[in-house]
């Protein structure tokens, strides 16, 4: 079952470098993930322990979604 989870930054602000984000934390598993490149929006990222793939939105205030592919 695909979900939809949505992430507030406020406390990984620390982390973007521009609007590219360095680390998310897996909603499925909560474990941190760094990412070497970076990503935003329109993405897709792994999780390196769980597995589980999601696509990345970014809203306008820069909010994270993430949807589970």
């Amino acid at each position: 079952m695909a979900g939809d989870y949505d992430f507030d930054d406020d406390d990984h602000k620390d982390s973007a470098v521009g609007s590219r984000r360095k680390e998310f934390d897996c909603p499925g598993c909560n474990a941190n993930n760094p990412v070497d490149d970076g990503f935003g929006d329109g993405d897709e990222l792994r999780c390196n322990y769980c597995g589980c793939e999601y696509k990345v939105t970014v809203n306008a205030e820069g909010r994270m979604k993430f949807k589970e592919i």
